[in-house]
C-alpha cells in the first residue's frame, strides 16, 4: 500500500497546494505557449520545488504525470553528486541529441548550487545558447550560492513553506478521504510539526495513524512524538523572563528525563517566540539557534539560565522583567539526563558587554585575560605585565567595579599566576610573545563552541 505522501502528491499544476505564485504564472505560460528554456525554483526544502518541476517537465511534454513513470527525455540530474565539470561536460554533449518522444528534452537539476564553479561555467555555455528542445529547470535551497549569470537567463520562481492552518486544511481533508480518526488539536500538532511541508505532515500523519484504531488524541500525539505539553514550554519560558533558576532547572529536568530532547525543546522555544514575542524572550531567542549536538543539553541549559540572578524560586505573580546583571548558576547535565548544581558563577560576557559600554579602551584589555570567579571574588588573570598595569589604575578599576556591581570583589592577579585547575604552557607563553601576544585560550568564552 502507498504511503499517504505517495498518494496525495500532486499529479498537475492544478493540484498542487499553497504555492499560487507558483502555479498560476507557470499554467498562464503554458496555456500561451511562452515556454522558457530555463527555469530557476527557489525555496526551502519540502515546499515542493522538485514535486513542481517533475509536473511541469510533463505538462510540457503532453505527459501523463506518474509517480513512478520514467520518460528517457526527462533527465533528473542530483547536483551534489554530479556536481564537476565533467558531469555537466556530459550533460552537454546528450542536451543536443533531440527528444525520443517528447517536444521537449528537459532537465531537472536537484541542488544546483551544489555544483563547482567549473561545471558552473560549463552549464553557462549551454544557457546561453541552447538547443530549441531543451529545458532546464534548476532548484536550491540556498539560492545565493547560484551565480548571477546562472540566474539573469533564468525565469525565477521562489516557492515558501505553508503556513499552519493551510498545512492543518490540507490534512483534515485527507483524514476525512482516508476515514482517520483524530481530533483537531492532534491534527494541528502534526501540521505544526511538519514545518510548513506537506510532504513531511503526510509522513508524520501516517505514522501517527497508526496508533489507534479509535479516535487519535492530542495527548497520544504528544507522547508518540516526544513532545513536551505547550504549558510545559510556557512554564519554562516564564522562569526564564522571571528569572527563576530553580524554576527553570526543575522544569527542564522533568521534560528532559521525561525522554523529550533538547533539541525538541529548542525548536519548540523558537516557535513559541516567534510566534508571540516579548522583548525579555528575545536574547533567549538569539542563543537558541546554537543549540545543537553535542551537548545540546548542556547548551540549552547555558542559554536559559545566561544572565540570570540566582535568586531562589520567584512570585508566580510577578510579571516578565528583565534579568538582573548578577552572577547566574551554572547548571551542568550528567550522563543520566539529570541536572545538578555545580557553582556559582559570574556572567563574564554580560560583564565585557558592560565594561565596554563604559570604555572602550578598557573592554580592549580585558580581551587580553583569563577569569576565574569564587565566593564573590572576580579574579582576573592579564596575560601581559601591561595589561595589568592598565586594569590596576584607579579610574579603570572603578569602571570595572562599576560594570561588576558592588557586591562583586575584583581582585586583578600578576602575569605570572593563572586560574585555579589550569597550568601556564610556558612553550605557548614564549611563542604568544614572539607571535605579538596571540590569545592562548581564551577560557572564559563559551565551552561548548
Amino acid at each position: 500500500m502507498k504511503s499517504l505522501y505517495r498518494r496525495y502528491r500532486p499529479v498537475r499544476l492544478a493540484d498542487v497546494v499553497g504555492q499560487p505564485q507558483v502555479t498560476e504564472p507557470l499554467m498562464k505560460s503554458l496555456e500561451q505557449g511562452k515556454i522558457s528554456h530555463a527555469y530557476l525554483f527557489i525555496g526551502p526544502r519540502g515546499c515542493g520545488k522538485t514535486s513542481v518541476a517533475r509536473i511541469l517537465a510533463h505538462e510540457v511534454n503532453g505527459f501523463k504525470y506518474e509517480i513512478e513513470d520514467d520518460y528517457v527525455d526527462i533527465i533528473e540530474i542530483d547536483g551534489a553528486s554530479n556536481r564537476g565539470i565533467d558531469n555537466i561536460r556530459e550533460l552537454r554533449e546528450k542536451v543536443a541529441i533531440a527528444p525520443t518522444t517528447g517536444k521537449y528534452k528537459v532537465y531537472i537539476i536537484d541542488e544546483v548550487h551544489m555544483l563547482t564553479k567549473e561545471a558552473f561555467n560549463a552549464l553557462l555555455k549551454t544557457l546561453e545558447e541552447p538547443p530549441s528542445h531543451a529545458i532546464f529547470i534548476m532548484a536550491t535551497t540556498d539560492a545565493y550560492k547560484v551565480p548571477i549569470t546562472i540566474t539573469s537567463r533564468a525565469q525565477t520562481y521562489t516557492f515558501k513553506l505553508a503556513d499552519t492552518e493551510l498545512a492543518f486544511d490540507f490534512l483534515k481533508k485527507v483524514c476525512e478521504k482516508e476515514k482517520i480518526k483524530i481530533t483537531d488539536d492532534a491534527l494541528r500538532i502534526i501540521a505544526k510539526r511538519g514545518g510548513g511541508s506537506f510532504r513531511d505532515s503526510l509522513s508524520l500523519l501516517d505514522q501517527i495513524s497508526t496508533l489507534s484504531n479509535d479516535e487519535i488524541t492530542k495527548e497520544m500525539v504528544i507522547v508518540a512524538m516526544g513532545l513536551p505539553q505547550d504549558e510545559k514550554i510556557a512554564e519554562l519560558l516564564y522562569a526564564y523572563a522571571s528569572g527563576d533558576i530553580v524554576k527553570i532547572t526543575t522544569v527542564l529536568k522533568n521534560l528532559l528525563t521525561s525522554g523529550v530532547k533538547a533539541e525538541t525543546l529548542t525548536e519548540e522555544m523558537i516557535a513559541t517566540i516567534i510566534g508571540e514575542p516579548k522583548p525579555e524572550l528575545l536574547p533567549l531567542l538569539a542563543r537558541l539557534p546554537d543549540v545543537k549536538a553535542p551537548y545540546a543539553e548542556a547548551k540549552l541549559l547555558v542559554s536559559l539560565t545566561a544572565g540570570i540572578p540566582f535568586s531562589g524560586t520567584v512570585n508566580r505573580e510577578t510579571s516578565f522583567k528583565k534579568p538582573s546583571s548578577a552572577a547566574p548558576e551554572i547548571i551542568s547535565s550528567s550522563t543520566d539526563g539529570s541536572i545538578a548544581s555545580v557553582a556559582q558563577a559570574f556572567d563574564w560576557d554580560r560583564f565585557k558587554n558592560r565594561v565596554q559600554e563604559l570604555n572602550d579602551a578598557v573592554y580592549l584589555q580585558l580581551q587580553k585575560t583569563l577569569h576565574e570567579f569564587s565566593g564573590g571574588v572576580l579574579h582576573i588573570y592579564p596575560k601581559k605585565r601591561i595589561v595589568k598595569t592598565i586594569l590596576s589604575r584607579d579610574n579603570n578599576r572603578r569602571i570595572l567595579t562599576d560594570a561588576a556591581g558592588s557586591d562583586v570583589k575584583i581582585t586583578i592577579h600578576d602575569e605570572t599566576e593563572t586560574p585555579s585547575g589550569t597550568k601556564k604552557d610556558e612553550t605557548l607563553s614564549k611563542m604568544s610573545v614572539i607571535m605579538g601576544g596571540e590569545v592562548e585560550n581564551d577560557r572564559g568564552g563559551n565551552p561548548f563552541k
